[in-house]
């Protein structure tokens, strides 16, 4: 396994460019502020191979591919994030030359993404002939002033003669992407305005076929420098410039600051509102230093960290792998605004179009919980309840009743252009019940379950009664045409998981409704002939089982496969979605991603020992673990049976799934859903976690290889930090008061 970044504790850092590396290296050093984000692109510009790459939270366009036109309610359009306005552009010439890393020839180079500060940074020398001047390029995207983007250029003539250089700071909205619309330009420019010192572009998406909304977007930019000469200019109607340039003696340096404000019409709903918000935040922040601006930034990411870093003794790999997973999520979401989600890729890359999955509810929504204030998990469950009408539509589209969410979706409309996940992946529905239900039980807070997640559990629960069918056959309900969360199997009947998330969805919303008050129970107008249904397909229905195997069947007819290992597969055809036609892996046994053993990981509790270990027993073998959601839990299942080895190799495989690009799949994005993984496999594997009855459970062992670990966890209105040493677990009460935990048995009190 090829490693292009250094180990080390809180930097992913390498001191080496290759260009054959260049995408891989742009992904591993994205920046994001839940607002904006960047994949790590060269701003000065890069003629090689390369994904440019900058994306604003909740902005996106409607691809203009339609796939399956005979399918009844099949998606109009298949969402796709916007590749924005390049607003980090600033193009260097040297000596009249512009640097390009794709020809030039270079020295000390080095590129540092900061996890602790969220500062990246990458420096170089830049040799041409008896010409060597050195670069330092410095740039953070603000948490605490979330439409701030700052950067910072240092300049030093290394060379024995004066040497001419000039920063052209831009915004430039000639972009397009490379996943969607054939290369389209998405952005019209509708207002420019240029000085000396700033300049700034008004733009609007390009006008669409389907009807979905048009965003505009401002950008202003500012510069703070010492070169001297100004010229103003603009090559064409998409692009404002101003050229600084100076002559620099031996060994004179020079520095130049670019600061830019982004807002989009997504906050002004005028043209006008959004230039004035544009100037107003623009002048503000042209008030403060860098060396401010730097710290009110660093300031936020130091509180983000103190409640929950993860420190791991011993083991710089593991160390490393865990906080590239929070710095990643946190630099992706962190709950400041309900109209946003979670993209499987966040803002690192095209791919998954930066639309919300159910990724969220069941993957991001556990580790939210732990390490968060609850109104972050709040807004994440609004999130949807805000969405409903959108999902109505997709059940009806079905032909069905009640609220089906979407499997990929912006605005709660179903957008994916995949039928056996668009149609059949919808076990989603009851993914989103458990987070209520895990929200619910982790906060003690029954506000949300009571009234708006009231609401959304009876629509899904009026769709899943709706969705089955009942066997006369066999006097049981049944699913029939649906895809698992193993999406190597698509269109198969009675998935496990499926059925039995249908099942606990109906039971949990017929005991919720048991506790609304009569207000809400009347706004919800639940009948009594409904809940006897819903009653009677929870008593009756089919999930699928091997008496001699003991295991859940993951769907019927599966275990007519022919039943191999997956280490059985050549190592020259792994991934097998890389090598294999879809044909081919539809046929095979394996798996994907963990199914039956996803449903086994949310109920942990509900299973015996025996029902654990033979279903994992026989399961993970067969899978190969190619979506990136998938070693978590099965990381959580093998600590809980006992196999530590396991547990550690896939707690491995989860933390440093993209710092060592264990898919190959990397360049395109990070898998940011999935960065959850490293926190899961810790907290609910090797501590052991669990939430019984309200109360907190722990059970840990710490792994041959580290000496410690230590982490907070938020629980109940409180911050208790677990520290787990080779003389045992040890327990504090940081904040809020007393709490007794269950320690593998025994009661402990915190004070």
């Amino acid at each position: 396994m090829k490693r292009i970044f250094e180990v080390q504790p809180w930097n992913v850092i390498t001191h080496t460019f290759d260009p054959k590396d260049k995408r891989l290296q742009e992904s591993m050093t994205s920046l994001g502020n839940e607002y904006m984000g960047m994949r790590g692109d060269f701003e000065e510009g890069y003629s090689g191979d390369s994904l440019q790459g900058i994306y604003l939270g909740g902005v996106w366009y409607p691809d203009k591919t339609r796939v399956g036109w005979w399918k009844n309610g099949y998606p109009k359009y298949f969402g796709k994030v916007v590749n924005a306005v390049n607003f980090i552009k600033l193009p260097i010439e040297v000596n009249g030359e512009p640097i390009d890393l794709a020809k030039d020839q270079i020295s000390d180079f080095t590129l540092d993404l900061d996890m602790k500060t969220a500062v990246l940074t990458r420096s170089f020398t830049l040799e041409r002939g008896e010409t060597r001047v050195a670069f330092k390029f410095e740039r953070f995207l603000s948490v605490s002033q979330q439409q701030l983007s700052v950067q910072r250029v240092s300049v030093k003539n290394l060379s024995d003669t004066n040497v001419d250089i000039t920063i052209k700071p831009s915004i430039d909205a000639d972009v397009k992407n490379e996943e969607a619309n054939y290369d389209e330009r998405f952005w019209d420019v509708l207002a420019t305005d240029q000085q000396a010192d700033s300049g700034s572009i008004v733009a609007k998406t390009t006008p669409n076929p389907f009807g979905t909304p048009q965003f505009t977007s401002g950008m202003e930019m500012r510069m703070v420098t010492a070169l001297s000469n100004v010229a103003v200019t603009q090559p064409n109607d998409k692009e404002v410039v101003t050229a600084y340039t100076g002559n620099l003696a031996p060994q004179a340096e020079t520095q130049l600051e670019k600061r830019v404000i982004v807002v989009t019409s997504r906050d002004y709903d005028t043209q006008e509102k959004l230039t004035a918000a544009m100037h107003d935040l623009s002048a503000k922040v042209a008030q403060e230093s860098y060396a401010d601006l730097l710290q009110a930034h660093t300031d936020v990411w130091a509180a983000r960290w103190e409640k929950s870093d993860v420190i791991i003794k011993g083991d710089d790999e593991s160390q490393q792998g865990i906080r590239f997973n929070l710095f990643q999520l946190f630099s992706t979401y962190y709950g400041k605004d309900s109209r946003l989600n979670i993209g499987p890729k966040g803002f690192t890359g095209e791919k998954y179009g930066g639309a919300t999955y159910w990724d969220t509810e069941a993957f991001a929504v556990p580790v939210y919980l732990g390490i968060t204030n609850p109104e972050v998990t709040r807004n994440l469950l609004m999130y949807r309840y805000k969405q409903l009408d959108g999902a109505y539509i997709n059940a009806k589209e079905q032909g069905l009743n009640g609220a089906l969410f979407p499997m990929v979706t912006f605005d709660g409309i179903e957008c994916h252009n995949e039928w056996e996940i668009t149609f059949e992946e919808i076990h989603r529905n009851g993914d989103i019940a458990f987070a209520i239900y895990n929200y619910t039980r982790y906060t003690g807070d029954t506000s949300y379950v009571l009234h708006e997640g009231a609401k959304v559990l009876s629509e899904m629960s009026r769709f899943w009664a709706d969705r089955v069918h009942f066997s006369k056959r066999n006097q049981q309900y049944m699913i029939h045409g649906v895809t698992g969360a193993d999406e190597y199997e698509n269109n198969v009947d009675n998935n496990w998981d499926t059925n039995m998330l249908a099942q606990w969805t109906l039971k949990y919303t017929l005991e919720i409704l048991g506790q609304v008050d009569k207000e809400t129970a009347k706004k919800l107008n639940v009948s009594d002939e409904e809940k006897a249904k819903w009653q009677d397909i929870v008593d009756r229905m089919y999930l699928p089982y091997d008496k001699d195997l003991n295991i859940f069947v993951q769907h019927d007819g599966f275990l007519d496969k022919d039943i191999e290992p997956a280490s059985s597969i050549p190592a020259d055809q792994r991934p097998i979605n890389q090598h294999w036609s879809w044909d081919k892996i539809l046929r095979s046994p394996y798996i994907k991603q963990g199914d039956v053993l996803q449903g086994i990981w949310d109920f942990i509790d509900d299973y015996t020992q025996a029902q654990k270990k033979a279903n994992f027993d026989f399961y993970e073998p067969l899978t190969v673990h190619e979506s990136s959601l998938s070693p978590a839990i099965h990381s959580v299942l093998a600590s809980d049976l006992g196999y530590e080895d396991k547990a550690v190799e896939l707690y491995s495989r989860t933390a440093r799934l993209d710092l060592d690009n264990y898919n190959n799949d990397t360049t395109d994005g990070l898998h940011i859903t999935a960065m959850t993984g490293g926190w899961i496999a810790v907290v609910q594997g090797f501590a052991g976690m669990r939430v019984r009855n309200g109360k907190l459970h722990f059970d840990p062992f710490l792994p041959k290889t580290w000496t410690s670990y230590t982490f907070r966890q938020v629980f109940h209105g409180r911050l208790i930090e677990v520290s787990v040493h080779a003389d045992g677990p040890h327990f504090k009460l940081i904040s809020g008061d007393p709490l007794t935990i269950d320690v593998a048995g025994a009661d402990v009190n915190l004070k």
